[in-house]
């Protein structure tokens, strides 16, 4: 039973970090239908702001929490403007493949002028700690992703609910046209949803790194590229899809972990793979996502 609590929590904080990023990706595809495949950057962004800060300014280790959320909103606020701004009104696969290109622009970048290699960061010594529930001794990282989480998406919400221009984000989700002839002004709406989605990768980022202890230019590629499978997995386009297939996704690769074989254990994601494409076969809409008729082809 011990055992057992023990996997769900972990799968709860593996889970909770891949909501956390398919959020990110969820609410700038909500609101301008761009899949921003330069997501996973920012974490290595926010991680490299953490070295270089340690290298040349030494600030206490506890300050590098809110300079790692800090640099990876900015960022992605600047990708907007710089990168992603001047090609709003392309078709689509302008979007993507510029995505794309930022991706493997700031990956070249920090290869170049920074390290090819890993390199070490300093966590607060107490996220690397345990902490005593019941008769289980569970990593203190753990039970903070799974807290910051819950926190993180509830303020999120409290975001769209309760301010105006989060009531001007949902609305542009339904429907960017209509929205900007009621006068709501797009650039600021489209900003606040890349810096919010900066704000959920920054936080992402840091307990990535808490566990990795390094960063390297990569190391967002392969959590993005999971959360954007959740994503599809929950319902592209719906925070709530994006939040399920988080979950839904963390949950499967912990406990396939355990039950596996050891032979066969090193093919995890494989299997979890195949487990979401018969989810998809079954509801191509995803978990909870919207069916849409889209009707027959022309020819």
């Amino acid at each position: 039973m011990d055992y057992f609590l023990q996997q769900s929590l972990n799968a709860l904080s593996v889970g909770g970090e891949y909501a956390l990023l398919a959020l990110g990706l969820a609410i700038v595809f909500s609101v301008i239908r761009l899949v921003n495949f330069a997501h996973g950057e920012l974490i290595a962004l926010g991680g490299y702001a953490m070295y270089l800060s340690v290298l040349f300014a030494a600030p206490p280790v506890y300050a590098l929490i809110p300079i790692c959320i800090f640099v990876a909103m900015l960022s992605a606020v600047c990708f907007e403007r710089v990168a992603f701004r001047p090609v709003r009104n392309a078709p689509p696969t302008t979007g993507l493949l510029t995505a794309f290109g930022v991706s493997i622009l700031v990956q070249n970048i920090l290869v170049i002028f920074v390290a090819t290699r890993p390199k070490p960061v300093p966590t607060p010594d107490w996220m690397g700690g345990t902490m005593s529930i019941g008769d289980l001794d569970v990593p203190v990282v753990q039970v903070l992703e799974t807290i910051v989480t819950v926190v993180a998406i509830t303020g999120l919400l409290l975001l769209l609910r309760k301010t105006q221009i989060g009531l001007a984000m949902r609305a542009a989700a339904k429907d960017f046209v209509t929205v900007r002839m009621m006068g709501v002004r797009a650039n600021r709406v489209i900003m606040t949803a890349f810096a919010v989605s900066g704000l959920l990768a920054g936080i992402a980022a840091v307990f990535i790194i808490s566990r990795r202890g390094a960063v390297d230019p990569f190391m967002g590629f392969i959590p993005v590229l999971k959360a954007f499978v959740a994503c599809v997995l929950g319902g592209f386009g719906s925070l709530a899809g994006a939040l399920v297939g988080g979950l839904v996704l963390g949950c499967a690769e912990v406990f396939l972990q355990v039950v596996l074989p050891s032979q066969v254990a090193g093919f995890r994601d494989a299997f979890v793979f195949l487990m979401v494409g018969l989810i998809l076969v079954m509801k191509p809409e995803g978990l909870v996502g919207k069916k849409v008729e889209l009707g027959d082809k022309d020819e």
